[in-house]
């Protein structure tokens, strides 16, 4: 399906944002640019006392310094086998800084993105004007992955920078309509943009809803294949089901920018075949920086520009979840945040 990609570029947690024909590059288009196709002898010991305790009178001094060159070289081997010791384990509990390694979400993390206040959610709207808007289909049939509809379908990668960001924003929308289980905390690749943004790992996460059904692809892990810069392992193929929706959603047939070649920009999402977010929603940048926690611990925060970003293209998600469960939960889908967001879609969330 995709090609193992190469980084767009290098750089720290804040590199200055591309720029095309003298204006700021979105994070869409970044995202877009960023994206391929798919597819032993010693001398004679000193004298000791003589008898009636009275130290001797010859060679006393030699014998003191054999006693403390002795004593120091005990000393030296006690220094280095500690040394060594620490050295072992320090070594052995210390990661290959090339990546981070994906681990169980800190429980506070998972809390603080799946129970963010709905006054929180419906102050923040759509506000963030920055965030781009998805693409809206219509005339579609409902998407159906393992004879379940309707359905939302994820494709990205665990080194990139811009799925990074996008996580935040579906790990948010989705706790909406069900409940999470093993979510894992990573970072995108070390050495492309936006480099180590926190974020998630969807795969091997499950969403337990009775509305709709998620599937995850996470193509390629953040781990970097030695000897071949800009490419990392292979993680996760799509199956030939998910391939074929893939394939035809990512067109330009259905996108605006879309490949005519069968190229498609991480992250792509598809919500039912109704609403389609291709590349980033908005800039990584934002998060540079940002530990798991400072990011999830803002969320309750509308004022805080992180939040203003991830809740705005979560209000986008969730109205394009609402379109395809026919307004269910309606306290979510009838909820002010995500009826701004369906009007400035022009679907019906309800």
């Amino acid at each position: 399906m995709a090609d193992k990609q190469k980084s767009p570029g290098t750089g720290g947690n804040t590199p200055k944002p591309k720029t095309t024909g003298g204006g700021a590059q979105s994070a869409k288009d970044k995202s877009r640019a960023a994206s391929r196709p798919v597819a032993g002898g010693g001398g004679k010991a000193g004298k000791g006392p003589r008898p009636g305790g009275k130290p001797a009178t010859a060679g006393s001094g030699s014998s003191r310094t054999g006693v403390y060159i002795a004593w120091g070289a005990v000393g030296l081997v006690v220094v280095i086998i500690a040394a060594l010791f620490i050295v072992n384990a320090t070594k052995s509990n210390t990661q290959d800084l090339s990546y981070t390694p994906v681990t169980p979400a800190p429980a506070q993390v998972v809390h603080d993105v799946t129970t963010i206040p709905a006054s929180t959610w419906n102050k923040v709207g759509v506000s963030d004007t920055s965030v781009s808007k998805p693409t809206p289909l219509t005339g579609q049939p409902a998407m159906s992955i393992d004879g379940k509809s309707p359905a939302m379908l994820y494709y990205g990668a665990e080194y990139c920078p811009y799925c990074a960001a996008e996580r935040w924003a579906m790990a948010a929308s989705l706790a909406r309509f069900g409940t999470w289980g093993n979510l894992q905390i990573t970072a995108s690749s070390h050495t492309d943009v936006d480099a180590a943004t926190h974020t998630f790992s969807f795969h091997g996460a499950t969403l337990d809803s009775p509305y709709i059904t998620f599937k995850a692809i996470e193509q390629y892990t953040n781990i970097p294949v030695s000897g071949s810069p800009g490419q990392y392992t292979n993680l996760q193929n799509p199956t030939k089901e998910e391939g074929q929706i893939l394939a035809k959603y990512s067109s330009s047939k259905y996108l605006p920018n879309g490949s005519s070649s069968g190229g498609i920009s991480f992250p792509f999402v598809d919500i039912n075949n109704g609403l389609l977010f291709s590349g980033a929603s908005y800039d990584p940048q934002l998060l540079a920086g940002l530990t798991w926690t400072d990011i999830s611990g803002s969320l309750s925060d509308p004022t805080n520009p992180v939040t203003q970003a991830i809740l705005t293209t979560g209000n986008y998600m969730s109205a394009g979840i609402c379109q395809a469960t026919h307004g269910q939960p309606g306290s979510v889908c009838t909820s002010s945040g995500v009826q701004a967001a369906a009007k400035a879609l022009g679907i019906s969330a309800s």
